[in-house]
């Protein structure tokens, strides 16, 4: 009990759009939840979070709602983040009367600004948080999939994640060019979904297609055209209806929004200087998070850009085991804000 009174409970948290997931010290990842919470409206009292809630998109009654409280990797409902978080950390970290809040480090997009670093600070705070320390997501992510990334070497990393898709060259645990854009995984959801209605006719929800994008979804055509039958309904008369969809119908679909991350690689490849490109070129491109393993999408990038790429080992995790890998030299860290958009102006000039 005096060991648990004298020692943190530190945390490294990846607080994502779609999930969430907390990394203890010395245990691992303790915590993979969707980030989805179920709010009864009547009384304000939190129903469920994480898998429970995300059963209940789309089949809550009135006075029930599930939501995201995250949209394109930043807190869009401050009050329903802090209700999810109390709950997860209090999930990772058993607390008991003497054990003390815990220090946490938490990833945030690289182009995150100044006033959502704040209300991510906040968030965790109000949450349970002793202590809050930021850290870009790119450079956990690299940290996570286990680059290299102390030397003076440049390295890539392309982290696609359910709001953001953030890309760095890394180079000496700095960054040296960065981008952040909002087209990932939910993005491609939703093209899934509106394609869907165009072309048959038929309304689905985002549960379906994100199971259409893990199973048939491509941004290349594949050796063998697969098919997945869904379920809707209809536009015209409301009734439910099946379709047998095929990895070809996606294809074009999908391939668009790739494109445009597959550009944005090369744009910041044309920021960066030739030195630390020449060291891409040798080591490659890594893409980590989970929309990272949409079919055919590291060739895609690989061709645009001409340069290797390849996806981390356990993609989706690579962030968190990142923030649980910077808890070692969390006292060397700056606590708060870290004004991330700041620091790049200072870089270029």
């Amino acid at each position: 009990m005096l060991k648990n009174f004298l020692f943190s409970n530190d945390l490294g948290l990846d607080l994502g759009t779609s999930s969430v997931q907390i990394y203890m010290e010395g245990k691992g990842v303790v915590v993979r939840e969707p980030s989805v919470v179920a709010l009864d409206k009547n009384t304000g009292r939190i129903l469920q979070v994480g898998a429970a809630a995300q059963n209940m998109l789309g089949r809550t009654p009135g006075n029930v709602v599930a939501m995201h409280p995250l949209r394109d990797g930043v807190i869009s409902d401050h009050e329903m983040t802090v209700k999810m978080l109390q709950t997860l950390f209090r999930k990772a970290t058993k607390a008991g009367f003497f054990t003390p809040k815990p220090r946490v480090v938490v990833s945030v997009p690289s182009g995150v600004t100044e006033v959502e670093e704040r209300t991510v600070i906040n968030a965790a705070i109000e949450a349970g948080a002793r202590r809050v320390y930021l850290i870009e997501a790119p450079l956990a992510a690299a940290m996570g999939a286990g680059l290299n990334i102390s030397q003076a070497e440049g390295h890539m990393v392309v982290d696609i994640g359910g709001g953001t898709t953030d890309i760095a060259v890394l180079s000496m645990n700095g960054v040296a060019a960065s981008s952040s854009m909002e087209i990932a995984g939910d993005l491609f959801d939703e093209t899934i979904i509106r394609f869907v209605r165009w072309k048959y006719g038929m309304v689905i929800g985002t549960v379906t297609a994100e199971a259409m994008k893990i199973q048939i979804g491509c941004v290349v055509p594949r050796p063998e055209n697969v098919g997945m039958t869904v379920s809707g309904r209809d536009v015209k008369n409301g009734t439910a209806r099946t379709e047998t969809i095929t990895s070809a119908d996606l294809c074009d679909a999908l391939s668009r929004p790739a494109r445009q991350i597959a550009e944005e690689v090369l744009s910041v490849l044309e920021k960066t200087s030739p030195e630390l490109v020449s060291d891409i070129a040798r080591n490659g491109i890594c893409l980590t998070g989970g929309g990272s393993q949409l079919w055919g999408l590291a060739r895609l990038i690989e061709d645009r850009c001409g340069i290797p790429c390849s996806v981390a080992d356990d993609p989706e995790s690579c962030v968190v085991y990142g923030c649980g890998k910077s808890l070692s030299w969390m006292n060397r860290m700056q606590e708060g804000p870290i004004n991330i958009a700041r620091k790049r102006v200072l870089r270029g000039l």
